[in-house]
C-alpha cells in the first residue's frame, strides 16, 4: 500500500484524528482510512497527542539522497586501486574486500553503505562474484574462557614491498574469540613461542588447555624428528622447549591431526593476511614497525569492534562478560615452585655435567660452577636477550640457583 504522506495530507491526517479524539470516528475507522495496522494507529495517535497543531508525517529524509561529487570520486580511485591489487599476480588477494574498502573511506571522512560500495563496483567493473563454497556450520564447543587456546604461527611476505618474509604467531581463546595475542616475529624458534605463551599467561592466567599442531616446536615425533637419535625414543618422549613450559605450569597440551582442525584460528590469519596486506600494499609499507602498526589497528577491530560471525557477539566483551560471570577457567598465574622468577619458566632448559675443574662448558666457553661436587648435572635456564645479543645463563643444582652469568650471543643468535 502506498505511504500515508503520499495519499494524505497532514491537515486531513488532523482532522481524522480530531474527529477520533471528539468521538465522531472510532478506531477501527481511523485505521481503514489510513491504511495502518493497530500499533502504528497508537503510534500516530500519541505523536498527535502531543502536539496536535503541528502534527506531521510528511518523511524527512535523514540522509542526503545523493553522494557529493567530491565523494564518488574517491570511490571511484578507491575501486580502481583495489582492482590493481586483485589483479596483481604478485600478492595473495585474489577477491575484493568492500567492508575493508569502507573503513579506508570512514577514515577519510566518507561515510557510505556497503551496498552502495557494491553497486559502484559493479558499474565499473571491479566486482568478482563469490564462488559458493562448502557450507560449515560452525559453532563453539567450549563453554567458558580459557578451556581451550588455539595458538599457531603463519609465514608470508606480509608486505609485497619487503625483503623478507615474516611469521606472525597468534593465540585465540576458543570461547570467546578472541585474540589473547597477535605480533610478528623475524624467525620462528622456540623462544617466540615461548615469549608468546608468557603474554597470554601472565596476563590473563593459566588456561585449562592449549591446542596446537604437530611442529617440531610444540611436540617430537618419532621417524620425523629422530634422524639424529636413538630409534628407541617414540613420539612424545621428549619434551621440546616450549611443552616442558606447559608441562611446569600443568597446562594441557592437545594436538590437532591436520590443518583443517584448527580452523577457528586458521579464519582469523585469513582475515588479517587480507587486510594487513591489502593495507600493506597501498601505503607502500616495508618495515616491520610499519606493518607491526598495521596489525595492532586489526586487532583491536577485531577484538573490539567486529561482532564474530559464529558468537553473534564482540570478541572482547564476550570474554569480559564470561570472566565478570565466573564463566571461566583461567586459573590465578603462579610460579611452580621452587622457582621465584619468570626467568626459571618461560626459558630454555638444558643440562650439563661439572667436569673435574668444576666448570661446564656452553657454546664453547667454559663456566666456573661453585658450590657443586664434580661429576654432577646441573641443570641451566637460558634466557635470550636478542635486542642486546645476549644471553642471561641460570645454573639450577638440587632445586637452587648455585649461579647466574649474562654471555654474549655471538654468532648463536640465530637459534633463538
Amino acid at each position: 500500500m502506498e505511504q500515508i504522506h503520499r495519499r494524505l495530507t497532514d491537515e486531513q491526517i488532523r482532522l481524522i484524528f480530531r474527529n477520533y479524539c471528539d468521538r465522531q470516528l472510532t478506531r477501527e475507522e481511523v485505521q481503514e482510512i489510513l491504511g495502518v495496522g493497530k500499533s502504528q494507529f497508537f503510534v500516530l495517535l500519541k505523536t498527535y497527542r502531543l502536539d496536535p497543531s503541528g502534527f506531521s508525517v510528511s518523511y524527512q529524509r535523514h540522509t542526503p539522497g545523493k553522494l557529493a561529487v567530491e565523494a564518488e570520486q574517491v570511490i571511484q580511485q578507491e575501486l580502481k586501486r583495489e582492482k590493481e591489487l586483485v589483479e596483481d599476480p604478485e600478492l595473495p588477494i585474489s577477491s575484493y574486500n568492500y567492508s575493508a574498502l569502507r573503513d579506508r573511506l570512514k577514515r577519510k571522512g566518507i561515510e557510505v553503505s556497503l551496498p552502495t560500495i557494491i553497486k559502484r563496483a559493479k558499474e565499473q567493473e571491479c566486482y568478482r562474484p563469490r564462488r559458493k563454497g562448502k557450507i560449515h556450520d560452525r559453532e563453539v564447543v567450549t563453554t567458558a574462557i580459557g578451556a581451550l587456546i588455539q595458538h599457531d604461527a603463519s609465514t608470508h611476505l606480509w608486505s609485497p614491498f619487503a625483503k623478507e618474509k615474516w611469521t606472525l604467531i597468534t593465540s585465540i581463546d576458543d570461547y570467546s574469540r578472541k585474540l589473547l595475542y597477535a605480533d610478528f616475529v623475524t624467525q620462528e624458534t622456540s623462544w617466540a613461542h615461548i615469549q608468546a605463551a608468557q603474554a597470554v599467561l601472565q596476563t590473563n592466567g593459566l588456561p585449562l588447555s592449549y591446542y596446537v599442531d604437530n611442529l617440531r616446536v610444540f611436540r617430537f615425533v618419532q621417524k620425523r624428528d629422530s634422524v639424529w637419535r636413538k630409534h628407541v625414543l617414540q613420539t612424545d618422549d621428549i619434551d621440546p622447549q616450549w611443552r616442558q613450559v606447559m608441562r611446569l605450569l600443568r597446562v594441557n597440551v592437545t594436538y590437532a591431526l591436520s590443518p583443517q582442525a584448527k580452523g577457528k584460528v586458521e579464519r582469523p590469519y585469513r582475515w588479517l593476511q587480507d587486510r594487513i596486506v591489502r593495507t600493506c600494499a597501498l601505503e607502500k609499507l616495508n618495515s616491520l614497525d610499519d606493518v607491526r602498526s598495521v596489525l595492532r589497528d586489526e586487532l583491536d577491530r577485531y577484538n573490539n569492534h567486529q561482532v564474530h560471525s559464529t558468537t553473534g557477539e564482540i570478541p572482547s566483551l564476550r570474554f569480559e562478560n564470561a570472566r565478570k560471570n565466573g564463566n571461566s577457567f583461567f586459573r590465578p598465574f603462579s610460579l611452580p615452585k621452587p622457582y621465584t622468577s619468570p626467568k626459571d619458566v618461560f626459558c630454555l632448559h638444558g643440562s650439563r655435567i661439572v667436569n673435574g675443574y668444576r666448570r661446564i662448558s656452553l657454546f664453547n666457553q667454559d663456566i666456573e660452577v661453585p658450590h657443586v661436587p664434580l661429576r654432577e648435572d646441573v641443570e641451566l635456564h637460558l634466557v635470550p636477550d636478542l635486542p642486546n645479543n645476549a644471553l642471561e645463563v641460570r645454573i639450577w643444582f638440587q632445586h637452587k640457583m648455585v649461579h647466574s652469568l649474562t654471555m654474549p650471543l655471538g654468532d648463536h643468535l640465530s637459534i633463538f
